[in-house]
């Protein structure tokens, strides 16, 4: 997964997501909407200043106090837990 940094502030992030789509962006967008301190969490796959199709971008703002990279890391570890989980019950059933 290639990732370019776009913005890095204080309470604001925004990271390219290269060769993802919807699926995964609204997977990552929901955990972080879900981590404590993150007041928002957007994405968007066709910006207006890009001229057509780009990979998608990932807009986080958190609040004071709380570093937009460590509510992303919070939210994908979020994401790797439910995955095994559901992987650990699916193994369980077959």
């Amino acid at each position: 997964m290639d990732l370019r940094v776009i913005e890095n502030e204080e309470t604001e992030l925004a990271i390219e997501i290269a060769g993802e789509d919807h699926t995964f962006m609204n997977v990552l967008k929901s955990a972080l909407l879900e981590t404590d301190g993150v007041a928002t969490a957007t994405y968007d796959m066709n910006p207006e200043q890009s001229g057509g199709q780009t990979d998608p971008i990932l807009n986080i703002e958190t609040e004071p106090g709380t570093a937009p990279l460590d509510a992303l890391e919070a939210a994908t570890t979020a994401v790797k837990q439910k995955s095994d989980s559901f992987t650990d019950a699916f193994d369980a059933a077959a």
